[in-house]
């Protein structure tokens, strides 16, 4: 069964939980929790191997931005028979709480999804609203196609606008990296 742990106790039980953060790497290197693996939610199935051994040792924490996604890893990981708590309200939360962010010192500093999101939609909402005051009127229907994809990502806590972002080379594992956490977690 997976459980939600908060900040504090997260915090008061780091040194005994493997973190696993489920983010893309460049939120990941925008900072995460001590001692948190990267394995992005979109490479979770080729980790789950490492992660059930992982899990046999130490309790597994799921970590993101928000909880949404850690949510989702943990149902992942539940019907694979592995069992993880996730962190509620996510890496925010934890900051919030006071816990510490690492940041790694080398790591080209890279966007958040979120403002790639921000970025993105604000951007496609201008291009609508000016093609249809210079092109066609019929263009702001674009923007507003927009505006409800956000009104309906905030109801859901889900983000399509991200799952596409997040498929791009910018926001993708490096696989020698990914190997290297994966055998990291084979080891303990």
């Amino acid at each position: 069964m997976n459980t939600t742990l908060t900040p504090g106790i997260a915090r008061e039980r780091l040194h005994s939980l493997t973190v696993i953060d489920v983010r893309t790497p460049g939120e990941y290197a925008g900072g995460h929790l001590p001692g948190a693996h990267n394995i992005p939610l979109d490479d979770l199935d080729r980790a789950l191997p490492a992660l059930r051994e992982a899990a046999g040792r130490r309790e597994l924490l799921v970590v993101c931005a928000s909880g949404a996604r850690s949510q989702s890893a943990c149902a992942m990981l539940s019907r694979d028979g592995i069992p993880a708590a996730t962190l509620e309200g996510g890496t925010a939360a934890w900051a919030s709480a006071g816990g510490e962010l690492h940041r790694p010192a080398a790591a080209r500093p890279k966007w958040a999804m979120d403002r790639q999101v921000r970025l993105t939609a604000g951007s496609l909402v201008l291009l609508g609203l000016l093609l249809g005051l210079l092109v066609h009127p019929a263009f702001q229907l674009f923007s507003a196609g927009i505006a409800a994809g956000l009104v309906y990502s905030a109801l859901s806590n889900t983000c399509a606008m991200a799952a596409l972002l997040g498929k791009l080379p910018y926001n993708r594992t490096d696989r020698a990296a990914l190997d290297g956490v994966l055998a990291t977690l084979r080891r303990g």
